[in-house]
């Protein structure tokens, strides 16, 4: 019944800004950590960003001061905040996490559907 949906993305102009939103429900226990990794097409999925349950940030170098990531424990809630956008940034992006399940008693990575970022005049 965990379930981790990312939104927010879209089309943005290169130089633009965009929040990527990613939300876990069901019968949690506990979000650990979180991330954000992205794939374009023909590559890899990298790491973008992570984000510990304390606060702690990580960030590719390809993204360090442009993104940022952060979250609410409270709402279980995961943001990422995009600034400077660049072609090369446009990917799928998804949201990840390590999660303890309340029942049954379990813990895994979660990953969401993906949503799209394009970067494009």
């Amino acid at each position: 019944q965990v379930q981790l949906v990312e939104f927010g993305g879209g089309l943005v102009q290169p130089g633009g800004s965009l929040t990527l939103s990613c939300a876990a429900s069901g019968r949690i226990f506990r979000v650990y950590t979180m991330g954000w990794y992205r794939q374009a097409p023909g590559k890899q999925r990298e790491l973008v960003a992570t984000i510990t349950s304390d606060g702690t940030t990580n960030y590719a170098d390809s993204v360090k001061g442009r993104f940022t990531v952060s979250r609410d424990n409270a709402k279980n809630l995961e943001y990422l905040q995009m600034s400077s956008l660049r072609p090369e940034d446009t990917a799928v992006y998804y949201c990840n996490a390590a999660i303890r399940s309340a029942f049954p008693d379990s813990a895994r990575d979660y990953w969401g559907q993906g949503t799209q970022v394009t970067v494009s005049s």
